[in-house]
């Protein structure tokens, strides 16, 4: 999920079963005083937990934001769970920045992908 004008547009890419895949919805708040920060510094954080996969990103106009992040067993999602610096972001959002959000976490049990040449 890099903001970054010139990283490639796609998805992440299908993996080898079983992994773990966590759908995060929201809806944001009026207010988001540092939340871009925030967002930057837990991508970083979650790209150092051994078994993240990657994460898929994607907001309608509407405001309705969906981000699913890829982990390859539950120790790993264990791990960014319990971050300390990711929880209090957690707490953040529930304070300030989300009207309203769901969390869905799925073991994923089939995954293929197509790329055009």
């Amino acid at each position: 999920m890099s903001n970054e004008p010139d990283a490639p547009v796609g998805p992440v890419q299908a993996f080898e079963p079983p992994y773990y895949a966590v759908v995060f919805t929201s809806v944001r708040t009026q207010d988001q005083s540092g939340y871009g920060e925030t967002s930057a510094r837990m991508e970083e954080l979650v790209k150092d937990i051994p078994g993240f996969l990657g994460m898929d990103h994607a907001q309608n106009p509407g405001g309705l934001s969906i981000t699913v992040g890829y982990f390859r067993d539950a120790e790993a999602l264990t791990e960014w769970r319990t971050n300390a610096e990711h929880r209090v972001a957690q707490q953040r959002g529930r304070a300030d920045w989300y009207q309203g959000y769901t969390l869905h976490v799925a073991k994923v049990e089939r995954s293929h992908g197509f790329v055009r040449e």
